[in-house]
C-alpha cells in the first residue's frame, strides 16, 4: 500500500473513532445536539500529515539513515560544541560552575511558584537516581519504588507527631527505615528475575499504600497526617518563603550528593558487580560473586534515596495522605529512569527534568498538552529505546607488550 493510501486510512479511521467523543457536543440547555464536523475534518486533515510523516521516519529508520541530516559544516560545529565541556577538565569544570550559579541563584531571582516547582524536580530527579541503581545499574525491575518514598515520608510525620522529633534528627532514620523494608523486600525475591519480580515489587508497593490507608489510628487513612514542621535553620523557624527557599537549596545538595555517591559506586567494586548482575546473572554467580548480597545492596541503596526524598517531602507539603503515593509515581519515577537510559546519570537527571517540568510549563495547551507529552513519550520509545544518554559501559583494550607480536 502506498503511504498517501495508508494516510488517507488512516486518518478516516481516526476521525470515525473520535467522532463520537469530538464531533458532537450535547447541549443540555437548549435540548439540542451541535455536529461540529469541522473538528472532524480538521483532526483528519492533522492526521494525514502527520502520518505522511511517520511512514517517512520509519521508512529512514529501516534503511540506516538519520531522520534530519545536516550540512557537514553545521553538524561538526554542533558537534563540536556539544563535545566541548568533555575535551578536558578545565571545560568539564566551567560547564558545571556556571550551571551550579544558575541553580544557586534562581530562587533568588524568580517565582514562589517557580521555586515550588524546581523542588518537585529535584526531588524526582533524587528518586530517579536512587531508582537507577536497582534499576538502571542492577537490572532489578522494581515497580513499587514508591512504597520506599512513602515509609520516609511517614516516618518523619509519625515520629514528629508522637515523639516530637524534627526534621533533622528524622532525616536519617527515614532513610535508615527505607532500607529495612527494602532489605525486607529484597530477602523473598532473591530468586525471582524479570517479570516476576516486577509483579512482586508491585505487590509491595500496594500492601504499603493500603496498610497506610486502612491503619487509621496510625496514618490518619486518607486524610492523612497535617501540620508537618519544615526544617529549622539553625534551630531558627522560617516563614514560608524563607523556608521553600531553604528546601530548595537542600534538595539541591542531596541532588548533588546522589550524583556524587552514585557516581563514585558504579566505579567501585560494588558497582561492577551489580553492572555484571544486569548483564548476566549466571555468569556474575560463575565468576564467585555472591548474588545475594548484590542484590540486597542494590535494594538497599536504592530504596535509602527514596526515604531521604520522602523525608523531605513530607517537610515540603507539611501534609501527607496514601493518595500521593499510588502506582502512578512509580510508574513517573521508572518511565524518568528507561526515558534518561538505563545506567546513564547524566540521561536520568534530564528525563526527570523533562517530565517534570514539561508538563506544568504545558499549561498553556491545558486541553492537549498530556496528548503531547504522551505521543513524544511513544515516539522516543520507537526511534532512540535506548534513552536520551546510553549508559556509560567500560572498555577494556589488550595491546600487546614490547617485544612481543600482538
Amino acid at each position: 500500500m502506498r503511504p498517501i493510501s495508508k494516510a488517507l486510512l488512516a486518518s478516516v479511521w481516526f476521525m470515525i473513532l473520535t467522532f463520537p467523543v469530538m464531533g458532537i457536543k450535547l447541549n443540555t440547555v437548549d435540548q439540542t445536539v451541535d455536529w461540529q464536523f469541522d473538528r472532524i475534518i480538521m483532526l483528519g486533515v492533522a492526521i494525514f500529515f502527520l502520518s505522511l510523516l511517520w511512514n517517512w521516519c520509519f521508512s529512514r529508520k529501516g534503511r540506516g539513515l538519520p531522520l534530519v541530516r545536516l550540512p557537514q559544516g553545521l553538524s561538526d560545529g554542533l558537534g563540536s560544541l556539544l563535545r566541548l565541556p568533555l575535551r578536558d577538565t578545565k571545560s568539564r569544570i566551567i560547564s558545571l560552575g556556571v550551571l551550579l550559579a544558575v541553580l544557586l541563584v534562581m530562587p533568588l531571582v524568580s517565582s514562589f511558584y517557580q521555586t515550588n516547582i524546581m523542588i518537585l524536580a529535584l526531588l524526582y530527579v533524587m528518586l530517579a537516581l536512587g531508582l537507577n541503581i536497582a534499576v538502571g545499574i542492577a537490572g532489578q525491575l522494581v515497580l513499587g519504588y514508591v512504597a520506599f518514598y512513602a515509609v520516609g515520608a511517614y516516618a518523619y510525620a509519625l515520629l514528629n507527631q508522637f515523639f516530637g522529633l524534627g526534621f533533622w534528627a528524622c532525616l536519617p532514620v527515614g532513610g535508615l527505615l527505607a532500607v529495612l523494608f527494602g532489605l525486607a523486600l529484597g530477602f523473598p525475591v532473591l530468586r525471582l528475575r524479570g517479570d516476576y519480580l516486577a509483579i512482586v515489587t508491585l505487590g509491595f508497593g500496594e500492601i504499603v499504600r493500603l496498610t497506610l490507608l486502612n491503619w487509621t489510628s496510625l496514618t490518619g487513612g486518607s486524610g492523612g497526617i497535617k501540620n508537618i514542621p519544615g526544617p529549622s535553620f539553625f534551630g531558627k523557624t522560617l516563614d514560608i518563603a524563607g523556608n521553600t527557599i531553604f528546601i530548595y537549596y537542600l534538595v539541591l545538595l542531596a541532588v548533588i550528593l546522589t550524583i556524587v555517591v552514585i557516581t563514585r559506586l558504579k566505579n567501585s567494586r560494588v558497582g561492577l558487580a551489580l553492572q555484571a548482575l544486569r548483564e548476566d546473572e549466571i555468569a556474575c554467580e560463575a565468576m564467585g560473586i555472591d548474588l545475594a548480597r548484590v542484590k540486597l545492596s542494590a535494594f538497599a541503596l536504592s530504596s535509602c534515596w527514596a526515604g531521604f526524598a520522602g523525608v523531605i517531602f513530607a517537610a515540603k507539603n507539611t501534609f501527607i495522605n496514601p493518595a500521593s503515593f499510588t502506582f502512578m509515581e512509580s510508574a513517573m519515577i521508572l518511565s524518568m529512569v528507561v526515558l534518561g537510559g538505563m545506567g546513564s546519570i547524566v540521561g536520568v537527571v534530564i528525563a526527570a527534568l523533562i517530565l517534570i517540568l514539561a508538563p506544568e510549563y504545558l499549561r498553556a495547551f491545558s486541553e492537549y498538552r498530556m496528548l503531547i507529552f504522551g505521543a513524544i513519550m511513544v515516539i522516543m520509545m520507537i526511534f532512540r529505546p535506548q534513552g536520551l544518554v546510553t549508559g556509560e559501559r567500560r572498555k577494556y583494550r589488550i595491546t600487546a607488550l614490547k617485544g612481543e607480536r600482538a
